[in-house]
């Protein structure tokens, strides 16, 4: 048990030092955008670029969920080198190959994550994965108010957001020789613990294995959530100061408000998913997204500007509140079931799919229309979760037959 504790705690730090990674990409765009005047075409490409890299990865690292130790102890610092690179590029080829760098980074870490950390929920037997996504969240959170922070003191972009990434790669690396140390961990709990049954239906870990469709439907679900947050990643920064003509400090404050709002979510998902249950839970979170979109776009008609921007903060504080606890709910869902790791991985691969290619969508949108009407996407997949998601969660949690499969609890051990 000591061993299964040491795991969660450094796959939990993990977790932080992804957040603080997407922090610096994310919150650093708007200072990236005014140093090269790139425009939303150009970021556009550049986010495609992140998303197609970062898809070959997760093809790959699904095949090697088994050593998800040492691909994490690989993938972090590699990420966090193509931030580093990323911070002084003198132009878009050469930014454009840092994105790529750190599509393929993101990629194997997701899957690595995603793998580690379902696998020490289900051996602990609760609910852990929201409280481990709530470090993710506070990462990302203090690291945009952080980089956000820096700007406005008036540091260089080259400076902070190279200098942020030199120290992320050093504790990444340093936290990828500890992992990579642990011995086996055994001594899992029954999955269908997890969650008890309070809103009518029953996640059975002795269930048949889900068939393709569902997982396709699961990873779907997973899909729009992660593209609602990941608009938000990045372009919640670039609507506040391209059509709330607020500057670059302001617009990495804005981001820094959507992860925080995403931070207490978290940090009270598993709590409030004991209570409520899943299903509940998921229609009250993506309803609280739907609304935040909603004041998203009233921003841009309102004609005061600083009260348009106060608008588009409660929005997205309130979009990243509804979306923090649906990607732990779909993979909840899988952990409850026993479902393998490799099953995993295609829901993972599906959601964060959408999570990347969706901000590249927005891009091409704002280029050939303009960015409020881009944003239409991301608004209207949050009320589409409030509608779908619901059912999905029901119907993958309800099958219920012999299981034949392997329970993701096998992904905890080998030495890392």
């Amino acid at each position: 048990m000591d061993i299964l504790r040491s795991r969660r705690r450094l796959i939990t730090l993990c977790h932080g030092l992804t957040g603080l990674m997407t922090a610096v990409w994310g919150a650093g765009l708007p200072a990236l955008d005014a140093r090269l005047d790139l425009g939303p075409a150009a970021i556009g490409v550049m986010l495609l670029v992140v998303a197609s890299f970062a898809l070959l990865a997760m093809r790959a690292a699904g095949r090697f969920s088994g050593s998800a130790g040492r691909m994490l102890a690989a993938a972090l610092p590699c990420a966090g080198g193509a931030l580093l690179l990323a911070g002084i590029a003198p132009s878009l080829p050469v930014l454009l190959l840092a994105a790529g760098m750190f599509g393929l980074g993101c990629g194997a870490t997701n899957i690595a994550l995603s793998t580690q950390a379902m696998a020490v929920e289900t051996a602990m037997g609760r609910p852990v994965i929201a409280r481990m996504h709530g470090f993710w969240t506070l990462g990302a959170a203090g690291g945009g108010l952080l980089l956000a922070a820096a700007l406005h003191a008036g540091l260089d972009s080259r400076l902070a957001i190279s200098g942020g990434a030199g120290l992320l790669v050093t504790a990444s690396a340093l936290v990828g020789m500890r992992l990579r140390g642990l011995p086996t961990a055994s001594g899992a709990a029954p999955a269908s613990a997890l969650v008890p049954s309070v809103d009518g239906d029953t996640g059975d870990a002795g269930a048949a294995p889900l068939r393709p469709g569902h997982l396709v439907a699961l990873g779907m679900v997973g899909a729009a959530a992660f593209l609602t947050e990941g608009a938000a990643t990045d372009w919640a920064g670039l609507h506040t100061t391209r059509i709330l003509g607020a500057d670059p400090a302001t617009g990495s404050l804005v981001y820094g408000v959507f992860f925080a709002a995403m931070t207490v979510m978290r940090f009270g998902g598993d709590a409030l998913r004991r209570r409520l249950g899943p299903l509940r839970t998921v229609r009250l979170t993506s309803g609280l997204a739907a609304i935040g979109y909603a004041a998203v776009l009233t921003a841009g008609l309102v004609p005061d500007r600083p009260v348009a921007v106060i608008v588009a903060v409660s929005g997205w504080a309130l979009a990243g509140a509804g979306t923090a606890l649906i990607w732990p709910i779909v993979i909840g869902t899988l952990a409850e079931r026993g479902e393998t790791a490799q099953k995993l991985s295609v829901v993972t691969m599906i959601s964060y799919g959408g999570g990347l290619l969706g901000p590249a969508l927005i891009g091409f949108l704002a280029a050939a229309t303009s960015l409020p009407v881009a944003m239409l996407l991301p608004a209207g997949l949050a009320v589409l979760l409030a509608i779908t998601a619901p059912p999905v969660i029901r119907c993958c949690r309800g099958i219920r037959s012999t299981s034949s499969s392997t329970p993701l609890t096998t992904a905890v051990p080998q030495q890392q």
